[in-house]
């Protein structure tokens, strides 16, 4: 075994031993309580015909785009749908990407410079982390949802200052005051970005029109492989945003463009949302309807969310596997969330729930952690 190979075996039997061993698993019959899939569209009959309708009636000759969006992989049905997608969110442009990781690591990459200040919230998805690493900006983390937090790491930024939270976090479910952060941040002159991956379909064009707050916001980040059923992501904000990124975001120049299979299932599942609103309310019933069915004795700890993301905070890893097995055992795909995809003491059940999950489904679950929680 040569010194490289050796590196990598002693890398996986670590995380053999600590628990946090990852495996790829394929597709299953169990109940579905772990996918993105919020509103059903991934399975969505409907969503599958519009789109088919969508690619006969424009008689594509390329099965890929054969080039990057600056050479050969650009056409005027994506720069019309950039338009379409941003006049929904209520923004002035948008630029999309081939995926939320591209979007993220493109904007915080390029956007702020050397001697700039990133501060963002401890919670943060990875994919934002890694961009502002590649920015070589000063930053800073801020305790979770905490306005104080964020306040002290603004009294001391310098350059240009970009604050960064999500709508909804994809680990704990939650929402950060963002009113409140939003006059803060204008308080200190700087930026605020939101990524509103797992809020648009919640709330149908995100929880920052939801609240009115387009204005106050420099940029969103919105994906569509969650509620929207798709594949990739657009940057919100204005045309000299945009332009910027064309010219210097890594992520957009350097990639060959997606299909024009993918940008229709984009565009068709924009239409589709647009007359989701039964569909959004059936997603927030059962919200509401699994919150209700959980006893108030839980041991285990419930993180306050009123969103498609509920968690229980299990502690540790075994602890964490063996609930997920259990309700694996039930017949309920929920996945347990590891350390260090969360940090050590906060491994958690990660239960996604969608407009598709049936009251009696949802009720098996909720008498399944009620009677394992019994159980002790």
């Amino acid at each position: 075994m040569n010194p490289a190979e050796k590196f990598i075996k002693d890398k996986l039997d670590a995380r053999r031993l600590d628990g946090s061993y990852r495996i790829l698993k394929p597709e299953n019959d169990l109940v579905d309580f772990c996918s993105n899939d919020y509103l059903g569209f991934a399975r969505s009959a409907a969503l599958k015909e519009l789109i088919a309708n969508e690619l006969r009636e424009n008689d594509i000759k390329s099965i890929g785009s054969t080039g990057s969006r600056l050479i050969s992989g650009n056409s005027s049905y994506i720069e019309n749908q950039e338009k379409e997608i941003a006049a929904f969110h209520n923004s002035e442009s948008g630029l999309i990407y081939n995926s939320g990781y591209d979007a993220n690591v493109g904007l915080f990459s390029s956007l702020p410079q050397k001697g700039d200040t990133i501060i963002m919230d401890e919670l943060a998805h990875a994919s934002i982390i890694d961009g502002a690493r590649l920015s070589f900006a000063n930053r800073y983390s801020f305790r979770h949802n905490d306005l104080a937090s964020l306040e002290e790491k603004l009294k001391h930024a310098k350059g240009n200052c970009y604050v960064v939270v999500e709508s909804v976090y994809s680990m704990d479910g939650d929402t950060p005051p963002l009113k409140d952060i939003s006059k803060l941040v204008e308080q200190y002159n700087a930026q605020l970005i939101v990524d509103e991956a797992h809020a648009v379909g919640l709330y149908k064009r995100g929880l920052i029109c939801e609240l009115g707050l387009e204005d106050k916001v420099f940029a969103r980040v919105i994906t569509f492989g969650k509620a929207l059923g798709c594949h990739g992501a657009i940057v919100l904000g204005g045309n000299l945003l945009r332009e910027y990124l064309i010219n210097f975001s890594r992520s957009f120049i350097y990639t060959t463009a997606a299909s024009f299979h993918q940008f229709a299932a984009i565009k068709m599942a924009y239409k589709h949302l647009a007359n989701a609103d039964n569909t959004i309310e059936q997603l927030n019933s059962n919200i509401r309807l699994l919150k209700k069915s959980l006893t108030a004795g839980l041991k285990l700890q419930l993180i306050q969310s009123d969103s498609a993301v509920q968690c229980l905070i299990a502690g540790n890893n075994k602890k964490a596997k063996a609930l997920a097995a259990t309700l694996q055992a039930a017949g309920l795909d929920v996945r347990p969330i590891l350390s260090p995809t969360v940090p050590k003491g906060s491994e958690r059940l990660r239960i996604c729930l969608h407009a598709f999950n049936t009251p009696g489904e949802i009720t098996i679950l909720a008498e399944t952690l009620n009677k394992y929680n019994d159980a002790g």
